[in-house]
């Protein structure tokens, strides 16, 4: 068997600070709505627009994801962008995939949020001709998101579709703001990402979070 075929890979970047049950929905979605064979998350390293001294250390964001994905043969993770010395963009991690799995049919995953922003990322077009473009929808914002993917197709000659997820209004950012103030984040994510929160003492406040990512490089470099 080629190892370099796996067929149809769906491709989910993001922060991942932390994974919740809202990506996990979404990439559930998209390999049965799509028939993808494989869902790679793919944590950012550096990205161009996001300050990263402000995000929790790679190592402990990727062991996150490990936790959450552990059981589920379709979901893997990436650590091609959090390796990297570089600023990370869409369009070359796509570029290596291609290399890596010249076979494959890659469906890039995103949020309709990011939809907005598209015409602002580097080399949009190249993005698009490596790969279909899943957009991710809540159930009320639906409405005028044919217009806004017509647009892009016409920019792009993209291959643009509507990945209809079950609605889940919860962000990273909302679960970060809720464990700073010492609130509940049950059945937001997996108790084994919950589990490393504690752990590693992460969101509670800058003086914690630098602690554990010291704490992190520590153990990496043991």
């Amino acid at each position: 068997m080629d190892a370099t075929f796996i067929g149809k890979i769906g491709i989910m970047g993001g922060t991942f600070d932390p994974v919740h049950y809202g990506h996990l929905l979404i990439a559930q979605s998209a390999a049965e709505e799509f028939g993808l064979d494989q869902v790679i998350f793919l944590p950012t390293g550096k990205s161009p627009h996001k300050p990263m001294d402000q995000v929790t250390d790679a190592g402990l964001r990727c062991k996150m994801l490990c936790a959450a994905l552990k059981g589920n043969a379709k979901f893997s993770v990436s650590t091609m962008e959090t390796d990297s010395d570089s600023v990370n963009y869409t369009y070359r991690s796509l570029q290596k995939f291609h290399q890596a799995y010249p076979k494959s049919s890659f469906y890039f995953i995103m949020g309709e949020d990011s939809l907005d922003d598209f015409p602002g990322w580097r080399n949009p077009a190249e993005i698009c001709r490596l790969a279909s473009v899943l957009v991710a929808v809540r159930g009320d914002s639906r409405q005028g998101m044919e217009e806004k993917m017509k647009t892009v197709e016409r920019a792009y000659s993209a291959d643009l579709h509507l990945l209809h997820a079950p609605s889940f209004s919860v962000s990273s950012s909302e679960i970060r703001s809720r464990v700073k103030q010492g609130r509940s984040v049950r059945y937001m994510l997996p108790d084994e990402v919950w589990g490393l929160i504690e752990e590693h003492s992460l969101y509670k406040g800058f003086g914690e979070y630098d602690r554990a990512v010291k704490q992190n490089q520590k153990k990496t470099k043991a």
